[in-house]
Protein backbone atom coordinates (compact mmCIF):
# COMPACT_ATOMS: atom_id res chain seq x y z
CA UNK A 1 0.00 0.00 0.00
CA UNK A 2 0.98 3.27 -0.83
CA UNK A 3 0.45 7.01 0.40
CA UNK A 4 -3.12 7.55 -1.54
CA UNK A 5 -5.06 7.16 1.60
CA UNK A 6 -2.55 9.08 3.70
CA UNK A 7 -2.56 12.28 0.94
CA UNK A 8 -6.28 12.09 0.71
CA UNK A 9 -6.46 12.49 4.61
CA UNK A 10 -4.03 15.68 4.37
CA UNK A 11 -5.80 17.10 1.62
CA UNK A 12 -8.95 16.50 3.00
CA UNK A 13 -7.95 18.79 6.00
CA UNK A 14 -7.25 21.80 4.49
CA UNK A 15 -9.86 24.16 4.78
CA UNK A 16 -9.25 25.84 0.93
CA UNK A 17 -10.17 22.61 -0.43
CA UNK A 18 -14.10 23.24 0.70
CA UNK A 19 -14.36 27.03 -0.98
CA UNK A 20 -14.34 25.01 -4.29
CA UNK A 21 -15.41 21.81 -4.08
CA UNK A 22 -17.12 18.69 -1.66
CA UNK A 23 -15.26 16.07 -2.14
CA UNK A 24 -16.72 12.42 -1.67
CA UNK A 25 -14.06 9.89 -1.48
CA UNK A 26 -14.86 5.97 -2.84
CA UNK A 27 -12.17 3.70 -0.97
CA UNK A 28 -12.44 1.97 2.10
CA UNK A 29 -13.19 2.75 5.82
CA UNK A 30 -10.62 0.90 7.56
CA UNK A 31 -7.92 2.29 5.25
CA UNK A 32 -9.03 5.19 5.75
CA UNK A 33 -9.51 5.54 9.48
CA UNK A 34 -6.01 4.47 9.67
CA UNK A 35 -5.36 7.29 7.28
CA UNK A 36 -6.88 10.06 9.58
CA UNK A 37 -4.91 8.21 12.45
CA UNK A 38 -1.63 8.16 10.72
CA UNK A 39 -1.62 11.77 9.67
CA UNK A 40 -3.17 12.80 12.65
CA UNK A 41 -5.48 15.14 10.77
CA UNK A 42 -9.27 16.52 12.88
CA UNK A 43 -11.57 15.11 10.23
CA UNK A 44 -14.41 12.76 11.35
CA UNK A 45 -15.38 9.96 8.42
CA UNK A 46 -19.09 9.46 7.94
CA UNK A 47 -20.23 6.85 5.75
CA UNK A 48 -22.78 7.60 2.87
CA UNK A 49 -24.73 5.67 0.20
CA UNK A 50 -25.19 6.64 -3.81
CA UNK A 51 -28.74 8.10 -2.27
CA UNK A 52 -26.82 10.60 -0.15
CA UNK A 53 -24.73 12.11 -2.96
CA UNK A 54 -27.43 14.46 -4.01
CA UNK A 55 -27.76 15.78 -0.64
CA UNK A 56 -24.34 16.18 -0.28
CA UNK A 57 -23.88 18.41 -3.57
CA UNK A 58 -27.21 20.52 -2.74
CA UNK A 59 -26.18 21.74 0.93
CA UNK A 60 -22.83 22.62 -0.64
CA UNK A 61 -24.21 24.45 -3.33
CA UNK A 62 -26.17 26.12 -0.50
CA UNK A 63 -23.23 26.97 1.16
CA UNK A 64 -22.98 24.70 4.24
CA UNK A 65 -19.77 22.87 3.21
CA UNK A 66 -18.89 20.44 6.41
CA UNK A 67 -14.73 19.53 6.64
CA UNK A 68 -15.12 16.10 7.02
CA UNK A 69 -14.63 12.84 5.00
CA UNK A 70 -17.73 11.92 3.25
CA UNK A 71 -16.34 7.96 2.15
CA UNK A 72 -18.48 5.60 0.02
CA UNK A 73 -17.29 2.54 0.65
CA UNK A 74 -16.68 -0.11 -2.25
CA UNK A 75 -14.11 -2.13 -0.01
CA UNK A 76 -13.93 -4.08 3.42
CA UNK A 77 -10.20 -4.68 3.55
CA UNK A 78 -8.31 -6.05 6.66
CA UNK A 79 -5.73 -3.23 7.50
CA UNK A 80 -3.23 -6.02 8.63
CA UNK A 81 -3.27 -7.72 5.64
CA UNK A 82 -2.58 -4.41 3.64
CA UNK A 83 1.74 -3.39 4.34
CA UNK A 84 3.08 -0.46 4.15
CA UNK A 85 5.14 -0.66 0.73
CA UNK A 86 4.09 -3.93 -0.56
CA UNK A 87 1.99 -4.33 -3.55
CA UNK A 88 -1.19 -6.99 -3.35
CA UNK A 89 -3.86 -8.50 -5.40
CA UNK A 90 -6.13 -7.54 -3.41
CA UNK A 91 -5.57 -4.19 -3.01
CA UNK A 92 -4.80 -4.09 -6.69
CA UNK A 93 -8.47 -5.00 -7.02
CA UNK A 94 -9.98 -2.50 -4.68
CA UNK A 95 -8.16 -0.01 -6.16
CA UNK A 96 -9.45 -0.85 -9.72
CA UNK A 97 -12.95 -1.06 -8.40
CA UNK A 98 -13.01 2.32 -6.53
CA UNK A 99 -11.59 4.20 -10.51
CA UNK A 100 -14.53 1.97 -11.74
CA UNK A 101 -17.06 3.41 -9.19
CA UNK A 102 -16.41 6.71 -9.66
CA UNK A 103 -16.49 6.66 -13.70
CA UNK A 104 -19.86 5.15 -13.37
CA UNK A 105 -20.84 8.11 -10.78
CA UNK A 106 -19.34 10.09 -12.74
CA UNK A 107 -21.10 9.19 -16.43
CA UNK A 108 -24.49 9.31 -14.53
CA UNK A 109 -23.68 12.75 -13.78
CA UNK A 110 -23.87 12.35 -9.80
CA UNK A 111 -20.32 13.96 -9.65
CA UNK A 112 -19.21 16.45 -11.57
CA UNK A 113 -15.75 15.44 -11.94
CA UNK A 114 -13.23 12.71 -10.45
CA UNK A 115 -9.78 12.88 -8.94
CA UNK A 116 -7.49 10.01 -8.45
CA UNK A 117 -4.70 9.25 -6.22
CA UNK A 118 -2.22 7.24 -7.76
CA UNK A 119 -1.92 3.56 -8.32
CA UNK A 120 0.58 0.81 -8.38
CA UNK A 121 0.32 -0.68 -11.42
CA UNK A 122 2.08 -3.96 -10.20
CA UNK A 123 -0.90 -4.39 -7.96
CA UNK A 124 -3.08 -3.95 -10.46
CA UNK A 125 -1.51 -6.40 -13.11
CA UNK A 126 -1.07 -9.04 -9.79
CA UNK A 127 -5.33 -8.50 -9.59
CA UNK A 128 -5.54 -9.29 -13.25
CA UNK A 129 -6.06 -5.78 -14.76
CA UNK A 130 -3.77 -5.56 -17.78
CA UNK A 131 -3.60 -2.15 -18.13
CA UNK A 132 -0.55 0.48 -18.79
CA UNK A 133 -2.37 2.76 -16.20
CA UNK A 134 -4.84 5.00 -15.47
CA UNK A 135 -5.29 6.66 -19.01
CA UNK A 136 -6.21 3.37 -20.95
CA UNK A 137 -8.41 2.20 -18.13
CA UNK A 138 -10.83 4.95 -18.55
CA UNK A 139 -10.80 5.17 -21.83
CA UNK A 140 -11.90 1.95 -22.58
CA UNK A 141 -14.35 2.36 -19.30
CA UNK A 142 -15.87 5.66 -20.77
CA UNK A 143 -15.54 4.21 -24.24
CA UNK A 144 -13.27 6.92 -25.31
CA UNK A 145 -11.86 6.44 -28.79
CA UNK A 146 -9.36 9.34 -28.88
CA UNK A 147 -7.90 10.39 -26.11
CA UNK A 148 -4.62 11.99 -24.24
CA UNK A 149 -2.78 12.55 -21.03
CA UNK A 150 -2.07 16.05 -20.12
CA UNK A 151 0.19 17.11 -17.28
CA UNK A 152 -0.43 20.36 -16.66
CA UNK A 153 0.70 23.14 -13.83
CA UNK A 154 -0.04 27.22 -13.89
CA UNK A 155 2.82 27.34 -16.29
CA UNK A 156 3.40 24.93 -18.32
CA UNK A 157 0.93 22.38 -20.15
CA UNK A 158 2.42 19.43 -21.82
CA UNK A 159 1.05 16.12 -23.75
CA UNK A 160 3.08 13.12 -25.12
CA UNK A 161 2.16 11.46 -28.05
CA UNK A 162 3.75 8.29 -26.82
CA UNK A 163 3.70 7.79 -23.61
CA UNK A 164 5.63 3.94 -22.09
CA UNK A 165 8.00 3.41 -24.73
CA UNK A 166 11.71 2.17 -24.53
CA UNK A 167 13.01 5.13 -25.68
CA UNK A 168 14.84 3.05 -28.56
CA UNK A 169 10.87 2.26 -29.80
CA UNK A 170 9.74 5.89 -30.03
CA UNK A 171 10.51 7.12 -33.29
CA UNK A 172 9.56 3.81 -34.93
CA UNK A 173 5.97 4.46 -33.20
CA UNK A 174 5.71 8.00 -34.24
CA UNK A 175 3.04 8.44 -36.91
CA UNK A 176 1.11 11.72 -38.12
CA UNK A 177 -2.45 10.24 -37.52
CA UNK A 178 -1.01 9.72 -33.70
CA UNK A 179 0.33 13.43 -33.90
CA UNK A 180 -2.98 14.71 -35.35
CA UNK A 181 -4.89 13.15 -32.69
CA UNK A 182 -3.22 14.70 -30.09
CA UNK A 183 -3.54 18.06 -31.62
CA UNK A 184 -7.63 17.94 -31.94
CA UNK A 185 -7.90 15.97 -28.65
CA UNK A 186 -5.65 18.54 -26.92
CA UNK A 187 -7.68 21.52 -28.65
CA UNK A 188 -11.14 20.20 -27.93
CA UNK A 189 -10.25 20.21 -24.08
CA UNK A 190 -8.75 23.89 -24.36
CA UNK A 191 -11.29 25.23 -25.72
CA UNK A 192 -14.27 23.22 -23.48
CA UNK A 193 -12.49 23.80 -20.43
CA UNK A 194 -10.07 26.15 -20.25
CA UNK A 195 -11.96 29.09 -22.32
CA UNK A 196 -9.43 29.45 -25.14
CA UNK A 197 -11.20 30.20 -27.92
CA UNK A 198 -8.23 29.68 -30.51
CA UNK A 199 -5.50 28.14 -28.54
CA UNK A 200 -1.78 28.22 -30.12
CA UNK A 201 0.10 24.79 -29.70
CA UNK A 202 3.18 24.07 -30.21
CA UNK A 203 4.33 20.59 -31.33
CA UNK A 204 7.83 19.86 -30.09
CA UNK A 205 10.45 18.08 -32.54
CA UNK A 206 12.09 14.67 -31.97
CA UNK A 207 15.38 15.64 -32.81
CA UNK A 208 18.10 17.74 -31.76
CA UNK A 209 17.99 21.05 -33.53
CA UNK A 210 14.67 20.07 -35.17
CA UNK A 211 16.31 17.29 -37.45
CA UNK A 212 18.72 20.60 -38.62
CA UNK A 213 17.47 20.06 -42.49
CA UNK A 214 18.09 15.61 -41.72
CA UNK A 215 21.53 16.15 -41.03
CA UNK A 216 20.06 14.63 -37.39
CA UNK A 217 17.16 12.88 -38.26
CA UNK A 218 13.70 12.90 -40.40
CA UNK A 219 11.14 12.36 -38.68
CA UNK A 220 10.40 16.21 -38.34
CA UNK A 221 10.21 16.19 -41.79
CA UNK A 222 8.10 12.86 -43.18
CA UNK A 223 6.25 12.79 -39.89
CA UNK A 224 5.79 15.70 -37.44
CA UNK A 225 5.68 18.89 -40.20
CA UNK A 226 2.86 16.92 -42.41
CA UNK A 227 0.73 16.27 -39.05
CA UNK A 228 0.66 19.97 -37.99
CA UNK A 229 -0.26 20.77 -42.34
CA UNK A 230 -2.89 18.50 -41.60
CA UNK A 231 -4.27 19.62 -38.01
CA UNK A 232 -4.16 23.32 -39.45
CA UNK A 233 -6.54 22.22 -42.30
CA UNK A 234 -9.05 21.25 -39.63
CA UNK A 235 -8.82 24.60 -38.23
CA UNK A 236 -6.32 23.87 -35.60
CA UNK A 237 -3.31 26.65 -34.63
CA UNK A 238 -0.27 24.01 -34.27
CA UNK A 239 2.77 25.67 -35.29
CA UNK A 240 5.96 23.72 -35.34
CA UNK A 241 8.21 21.50 -35.11
CA UNK A 242 10.32 23.62 -32.45
CA UNK A 243 13.52 22.40 -30.98
CA UNK A 244 12.71 20.97 -27.31
CA UNK A 245 15.58 22.59 -26.08
CA UNK A 246 13.68 26.02 -26.25
CA UNK A 247 9.89 24.84 -27.05
CA UNK A 248 8.86 24.62 -23.57
CA UNK A 249 10.68 27.62 -22.02
CA UNK A 250 8.40 29.88 -24.72
CA UNK A 251 5.67 27.73 -23.61
CA UNK A 252 6.53 28.53 -19.98
CA UNK A 253 6.39 32.41 -20.52
CA UNK A 254 3.30 32.50 -21.66
CA UNK A 255 4.06 32.12 -25.76
CA UNK A 256 1.68 28.51 -26.13
CA UNK A 257 -1.00 27.54 -23.65
CA UNK A 258 0.18 23.89 -24.40
CA UNK A 259 3.20 21.22 -25.81
CA UNK A 260 2.74 18.70 -28.03
CA UNK A 261 5.75 16.42 -26.81
CA UNK A 262 7.25 13.32 -29.18
CA UNK A 263 7.73 11.42 -25.60
CA UNK A 264 7.29 10.42 -22.28
CA UNK A 265 10.11 12.00 -20.54
CA UNK A 266 10.69 15.03 -23.46
CA UNK A 267 7.54 15.95 -21.53
CA UNK A 268 7.71 15.09 -18.14
CA UNK A 269 10.76 16.85 -17.63
CA UNK A 270 10.55 20.64 -17.66
CA UNK A 271 6.89 19.88 -16.56
CA UNK A 272 8.30 18.48 -13.53
CA UNK A 273 10.94 21.15 -13.43
CA UNK A 274 8.70 23.43 -13.20
CA UNK A 275 5.52 21.75 -11.44
CA UNK A 276 7.44 19.07 -9.03
CA UNK A 277 5.12 19.63 -6.41
CA UNK A 278 1.87 20.89 -7.92
CA UNK A 279 1.70 18.89 -10.94
CA UNK A 280 -1.42 17.27 -11.88
CA UNK A 281 -2.44 14.69 -14.87
CA UNK A 282 -5.53 14.89 -16.77
CA UNK A 283 -6.89 12.71 -18.81
CA UNK A 284 -8.33 14.32 -22.14
CA UNK A 285 -10.98 12.90 -24.70
CA UNK A 286 -12.98 11.74 -22.00
CA UNK A 287 -17.04 11.99 -21.61
CA UNK A 288 -15.92 13.33 -18.01
CA UNK A 289 -13.38 15.21 -15.97
CA UNK A 290 -10.79 13.25 -14.68
CA UNK A 291 -7.27 14.84 -13.17
CA UNK A 292 -4.95 12.96 -10.32
CA UNK A 293 -1.77 13.68 -8.96
CA UNK A 294 1.12 13.69 -11.28
CA UNK A 295 3.69 11.18 -8.95
CA UNK A 296 3.35 7.65 -7.91
CA UNK A 297 2.28 5.66 -5.04
CA UNK A 298 5.32 6.53 -3.22
CA UNK A 299 6.00 2.93 -1.11
CA UNK A 300 9.25 4.60 0.98
CA UNK A 301 7.26 7.42 2.63
CA UNK A 302 4.00 5.57 2.96
CA UNK A 303 2.93 4.97 6.86
CA UNK A 304 4.94 7.52 7.49
CA UNK A 305 1.73 10.28 7.51
CA UNK A 306 3.87 13.15 5.59
CA UNK A 307 3.42 12.54 2.53
CA UNK A 308 2.91 15.98 0.68
CA UNK A 309 -0.58 16.36 -0.79
CA UNK A 310 0.23 19.48 -2.89
CA UNK A 311 -0.38 17.38 -6.38
CA UNK A 312 -3.80 16.13 -5.21
CA UNK A 313 -4.95 19.73 -3.90
CA UNK A 314 -3.95 20.59 -7.23
CA UNK A 315 -5.45 18.03 -9.19
CA UNK A 316 -9.00 18.94 -6.80
CA UNK A 317 -9.08 22.90 -7.55
CA UNK A 318 -7.88 22.22 -11.46
CA UNK A 319 -10.75 19.48 -12.03
CA UNK A 320 -13.33 21.99 -9.67
CA UNK A 321 -12.24 24.75 -12.41
CA UNK A 322 -13.00 22.76 -15.68
CA UNK A 323 -16.00 21.52 -13.83
CA UNK A 324 -16.91 25.20 -13.20
CA UNK A 325 -15.40 26.48 -17.12
CA UNK A 326 -16.68 23.37 -18.68
CA UNK A 327 -18.93 24.61 -22.23
CA UNK A 328 -20.62 22.17 -24.41
CA UNK A 329 -23.44 19.69 -23.40
CA UNK A 330 -23.63 16.32 -21.23
CA UNK A 331 -21.92 15.56 -18.23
Amino acid sequence: MGVGPEIIARSLAEHKVYGYCQPVVVGDRAIMERAVKTTGVSLDIRVIRDADIEQIECSFRQGDRPEKIFLLPVSNLDPAQCVYGQPTAQTGAAMVNYILRAIELALSGRVQAITTAPINKEAMHMAGYEYPGHTELLAEKTGARHYAMMLAGDRLKVVPVTIHLPLRDVAARLTRAKIVEKLIVTDSALRRYFSLKQPRLAVSALNPHAGEGGLFGDEEVRIIAPAIDTAKGLGIDAVGPFPADTVFYRASQGEFPAVIAMYHDQALMPLKLLHFKDGVNITLGLPIIRTSVDHGTAYDLAGGGKADPSSLLAALRLAAYMATHRKGHGV
